[in-house]
């Protein structure tokens, strides 16, 4: 058993407070979407990458600029086209006449934050030169490897119902982004209020003020990983990521990269929440971003119109909740 404390002492109340800070920053330009925001900015303080899976004109591209903003990081914004190369995200040597040299140009890759619109819209070649950046925080160039500054993460959208022109994201590179998100259409309140804050502010774009910097948000990931994680939570997200591996009509489950995601963003969650220990309701909230891009079906589900996220939805229903411990709130 775990020998941390119980009840664990109280959270750094800074690194909540300026996470409560940078939502109402970023819930300026993006409105009535707390709960996504909230999941977004989990998925950063857990050092992960972000896939925005929605339709058109729902805030995708707005809520990665805003964050980028709000955290005070450098951006980059790459938009993603069929005739798009590796090098334009890399960077490449360009000859200097001046020196009789071949100099590195570096690409929007080495940023603090890129934006990778409509990310499907790429060929596969061009895909796997971000899967190294996002994997393995580098980028090879004719040989040479180039490491990327920290912090680094990516926010790609992508519009799932423009198949047209379209290539379908590989399962490797849809199990780097740590969590995939949908904001779905706002509320009818929602909506009117953004009409009305673009009508007051009588321009289209929107400038909001850096709660943080690079290393200050370098500073809240270091506090995440120093949450301690109890082994009955450990024992949980593993149950969880295993049994959608053995669910009927699932192809492929989660990787134990996906359990270790569920660990990491159930943390930053808390965090957030601030607490500095892990509740079920924790890993529960944050499943759904976590698990659905990793499970594949069968081909014979597509027909029943069958979606990952009922496969999980099944799991956990049925993987039995560890018992709460005193002081801590009732599991179920």
């Amino acid at each position: 058993m775990t020998s941390t404390p119980w009840p664990p002492p109280p959270p750094d109340p800074g690194v909540s407070a300026k996470a409560a800070l940078v939502l109402d920053q970023v819930e300026t330009a993006v409105v009535g979407k707390r709960e996504q925001l909230t999941l977004t900015l989990a998925a950063l303080l857990a050092g992960g990458h972000v896939l925005l899976e929605d339709l058109p004109g729902l805030g995708k591209t707005l809520a990665a600029r805003s964050f980028a903003q709000a955290l005070g990081l450098d951006f980059a914004r790459a938009q993603f086209t069929p005739d798009l190369l590796p090098a334009d995200l890399t960077g490449a040597y360009i000859y200097d006449q001046r020196s009789g040299e071949f100099q590195f140009r570096k690409g929007p890759l080495f940023t603090g934050l890129m934006l990778a619109d409509e990310i499907n819209r790429t060929p596969p070649k061009t895909q796997s030169a971000l899967l190294e950046a996002m994997g393995e925080k580098q980028v090879t160039v004719e040989g040479q490897t180039f490491t990327l500054d920290r912090p680094f993460h990516v926010l790609a959208t992508s519009n799932p119902v423009e198949y047209e022109g379209t290539y379908p994201l590989p399962e490797a590179q849809l199990d780097r982004f740590l969590i995939r998100l949908s904001f779905g259409y706002p509320e009818v309140e929602d909506e009117r209020d953004i009409l009305r804050r673009r009508l007051d502010r009588q321009k289209e774009e929107i400038v909001l003020d850096a709660v943080t910097d690079a290393a200050g948000l370098t500073a809240m990931q270091q506090a995440v990983e120093k949450v301690p994680v109890e082994d009955d939570i450990t024992a949980y997200c593993v149950r969880l990521a295993g049994a959608t591996r053995r669910a009927a009509g699932v192809h492929v489950g989660a990787s134990p990269r996906g359990s270790l995601a569920l660990i990491l963003m159930a943390r930053a969650y808390a965090v957030i929440a601030g607490r500095t220990y892990i509740v079920p309701e924790d890993v529960k909230a944050v499943a759904h971003p976590v698990l659905d891009h990793r499970v594949v079906l069968k081909p014979e589900l597509w027909m029943s119109d069958t979606k990952p996220a009922q496969i999980v939805d099944t799991v956990l229903r049925d993987v039995p909740v560890p018992a709460a411990r005193d002081g801590e709130p009732h599991r179920r």
